[in-house]
């Protein structure tokens, strides 16, 4: 069995510089980071995609209630396509706030190796 890399780089490091990590803290989860966005330049954006998401998600809600209620197939076809296309557009908003998430993770971590070099270029 492969040892851990975090196990690994932990036993790299001497004490001061583990202190110091800790003080960092450990990495947030995702509704935290999803939270953290609205902290951002951006945060009027952030703010509308989000309500604009749950406005299509209501809606796509709606119209697929409309779908399983309705009894004959083109009823169904007037109802079920909205309903399709809605939830989608819901799931493509959402999906639209990752990359950031994602980039300020990368930058968190980043940090983290300058860190490591400035801690090692001292020595």
């Amino acid at each position: 069995m492969m040892p851990d890399v975090d196990d690994l780089i932990d036993e790299a490091i001497d004490l001061e510089e583990r202190e110091l990590l800790r003080a960092i803290g450990e990495e947030p989860g995702f509704v935290e980071r999803a939270l953290g966005m609205f902290g951002a330049g951006v945060r009027w954006m952030v703010t509308f995609m989000m309500v604009s998401q749950i406005l299509l998600f209501v809606a796509g809600v709606w119209a697929a209630w409309g779908f399983f209620e309705a009894a004959d197939p083109v009823t169904q076809l007037r109802w079920g396509l909205p309903a399709a296309v809605l939830l989608l557009a819901s799931l493509a908003v959402k999906l639209a706030v990752a990359p950031p998430i994602h980039t300020s993770q990368i930058m968190r971590e980043l940090k983290r190796i300058e860190l490591q070099l400035a801690r090692s270029a001292k020595r």
